[in-house]
C-alpha cells in the first residue's frame, strides 16, 4: 500500500469517526461535562487561586476529551458489525488505529483551544506559544493513543470499555499534580506521579502559562513521546491479536 493510499485511508477513517462519534452522549459526558464538574467540585468552597490552577483544568480537559473518543469507536463498531466490514475495504489495522487516534486528537485540540481562549480572556498569562503549541499537539496525540489502547479489550459493549477506561484514567488524573502541585507532594506520591503522562503535560502547561515548572522541559517532551510510542505499540499489538482471534 502506497503512502498516498495509506494517508487517504487514514483521513477517511478519521472523517467517518468525526461524523459518527463526536455527538455521541458518552463522548460529550465523559469528554466535556465530567472533567468540568470534577474540577468545579474540587474548586468550589476553597480559597484557591484559579490563576495557578487553570493550567491543571486545561490539562484535565485535554486528557478527557482526547481519550474519550477512542474507547468508544471499536466496541461500538464491533457491536454494530461494521468493524469487520471496515476491514474488508483496502485498509489495515494500522490505518484504523491512526484514524481513531486522529479523531480523538482533533477533538481534544479543538475543545482545548476554546478553553484556552476563555482563560486568556480572564487571565493575563505570559503565553509561551513555542512551548504551548507543540505540547498541545503532543499531549493530545499521547492521550488519544491511550484512548485507542483502552479500546483493545475483546468486548463488544461500550459500557464495559468505559468502565475499564475509568479505572485507568481516574488514577492517572489524581496522581498527576493537577489538584496538588508536584512540589507539595510527598516522596512516594511524587514517585507515583511520574508514571502518569498527564504529569508531564501539566508541567508543560504550567510553564507555558505561568512560567513555573517542576521538571526539565526536555524531559517532559521526551516522556510524552515515550508514552505515545508505548501506547501506540501496545494498541497495535492488542488489536492485531484480537483480529487474528476473530474477536
Amino acid at each position: 500500500m502506497s503512502y498516498t493510499i495509506l494517508a487517504r485511508s487514514t483521513f477517511l477513517v478519521t472523517e467517518k469517526n468525526i461524523r459518527i462519534y463526536y455527538n455521541k452522549p458518552p463522548v460529550i459526558i465523559f469528554g466535556l461535562l465530567f472533567p468540568f464538574f470534577l474540577f468545579l467540585s474540587f474548586f468550589m468552597g476553597r480559597e484557591l487561586d484559579l490563576f495557578f490552577f487553570f493550567p491543571g483544568l486545561l490539562a484535565m480537559s485535554l486528557f478527557f476529551t482526547s481519550s474519550s473518543v477512542g474507547p468508544l469507536i471499536t466496541p461500538w463498531e464491533k457491536q454494530a458489525g461494521t468493524y469487520e466490514r471496515l476491514l474488508s475495504y483496502p485498509v489495515t489495522i494500522n490505518t484504523i488505529i491512526m484514524g481513531d487516534i486522529l479523531a480523538g486528537m482533533m477533538f481534544g485540540i479543538c475543545i482545548n483551544i476554546l478553553v484556552t481562549l476563555v482563560g486568556l480572556i480572564y487571565f493575563t498569562y505570559p503565553l509561551q506559544l513555542l512551548i504551548f503549541i507543540p505540547a498541545l499537539f503532543l499531549g493530545s496525540f499521547c492521550f488519544s493513543t491511550l484512548g485507542v489502547l483502552l479500546a483493545s479489550p475483546a468486548v463488544r459493549s461500550p459500557s464495559q470499555v468505559m468502565m475499564f477506561s475509568s479505572l485507568i484514567r481516574f488514577p492517572l488524573i489524581f496522581i498527576s499534580g493537577i489538584f496538588i502541585p508536584l512540589n507539595e507532594l510527598g516522596e512516594v506520591a511524587r514517585a507515583l506521579s511520574y508514571i502518569s503522562p498527564v504529569t508531564y503535560f501539566v508541567d508543560l502547561l504550567n510553564y507555558s502559562l505561568t512560567g513555573q515548572h517542576h521538571l526539565p522541559l526536555l524531559m517532559n517532551f521526551c516522556a510524552l513521546l515515550a508514552f505515545s510510542a508505548l501506547f501506540l505499540s501496545l494498541a497495535n499489538s492488542f488489536h492485531r491479536k484480537n483480529h487474528l482471534k476473530g474477536l
